[in-house]
């Protein structure tokens, strides 16, 4: 079976490399891509460019609340990343009475419309406590009521081979009417010997002289001697520096400030934004990673160019879920419906 799949809040197309790569050997159950909505220009002509340059009028650039869903053509599945703003840790954590909170409701109101067999809804880690658990609560409640058995796990994706420490929390609901199929989660244990080091990312194999996206950012002189003062794995505050290089940075004291990546490891997670010190550094060399080196660690293939600004293609690299790590799960859900069996683990998050 060929499943057409639909995708709000879409960003750069992380989501959708991986549904439109799954393989899980039996070419009669694969994803194809049917439409997709995101408010963001640039990031709308990156996933046009490499999610479906035969038909980029199947991508919507409009803002979702005035968008008009009535002209969309049928389909089998949908995915929605709805936006994670007022959920993040590192946001205020606004939850439902922020400006993002309720966007969720708009996957909601396209599962009604549409009733795809089956969905996919990605958030971070931190909507279960938002707003005292409630909004995780709610938005759960409403998920099932549109008539689906849903599966919410925290996805850990530096347990699945991803080169980087990524916790998403990714819902997936199967129709209710569908008989004797069920989704699991699947397991990390295939990938447990896989080496997901940073530097193993980034360096093997090297980036091309041409690769796109991979300019270097210019670093002010005091910022390479503040970076050659720290050391693989420390950051701004845990380092050794010198009374002149300090950050005079009152309360809150961020880990990820020029923190350097330690090679040996997972990279911390790549974000979409933030001022000075969050660009994710080398290991070695007293600079900031490329926009090409950041989006290794996402897994998405050198092949994959990113349109727009330098700021606009960091942003858009820090907002998609790493392409293996989607590809994992939606192979998980095209075994579930053709019938075979997976290596599974219980879901960590009770409905």
């Amino acid at each position: 079976m060929q499943f057409r799949l639909g995708e709000l809040f879409c960003g750069p197309g992380g989501i959708a490399w991986g549904a439109t790569h799954a393989d899980i050997g039996n070419p009669e159950f694969s994803i194809v891509h049917q439409w997709a909505n995101d408010y963001d220009a640039s990031t709308c002509e990156t996933y046009r460019r490499n999610i479906c340059p035969n038909a980029p009028q199947t991508v919507y650039q409009e803002d979702i609340r005035k968008f008009d869903m009535s002209k969309l053509s049928h389909i089998d599945a949908l995915a929605f990343g709805f936006p994670c703003n007022d959920y993040s840790v590192v946001g205020e954590q606004k939850g439902m009475n922020g400006t993002f909170g309720p966007l969720y409701s708009y996957g909601v109101a396209a599962l009604k419309r549409f009733k795809p067999l089956w969905f996919l809804a990605e958030n971070v880690g931190g909507l279960r406590t938002a707003n005292d658990g409630k909004a995780f609560k709610k938005i759960l409640a409403e998920l099932k009521e549109t008539g689906y058995t849903i599966t919410p796990h925290l996805y850990k994706f530096e347990e699945y081979g991803i080169p980087q420490a990524r916790h998403r929390l990714i819902i997936v609901g199967i129709r209710n009417d569908i008989q004797k199929i069920s989704f699991k989660v699947p397991s990390p244990e295939p990938y447990k010997n896989k080496d997901n080091s940073c530097k193993t990312a980034i360096e093997c194999p090297p980036i091309p002289q041409d690769a796109p996206n991979n300019e270097r950012t210019r670093q002010s002189e005091i910022v390479v001697k503040r970076l050659q003062h720290i050391l693989p794995g420390q950051n701004a505050f845990t380092a050794d520096l010198p009374e002149e290089l300090k950050l005079n940075v009152k309360g809150a004291k961020i880990s990820q400030i020029y923190k350097r990546l330690d090679p040996n490891k997972p990279s911390y997670t790549v974000t979409g934004s933030g001022g000075g010190g969050t660009h994710i550094y080398h290991w070695q060399e007293p600079r900031a990673l490329t926009n090409r080196e950041r989006a290794r660690l996402q897994t998405f293939p050198d092949s994959y160019v990113f349109l727009g600004s330098k700021e606009s293609v960091r942003k858009q690299i820090g907002m998609a879920v790493p392409c293996e790590g989607a590809k994992i799960i939606f192979e998980a859900i095209l075994k579930s419906f053709a019938g075979i069996e997976y290596k599974h683990i219980e879901a960590n998050i009770n409905e």
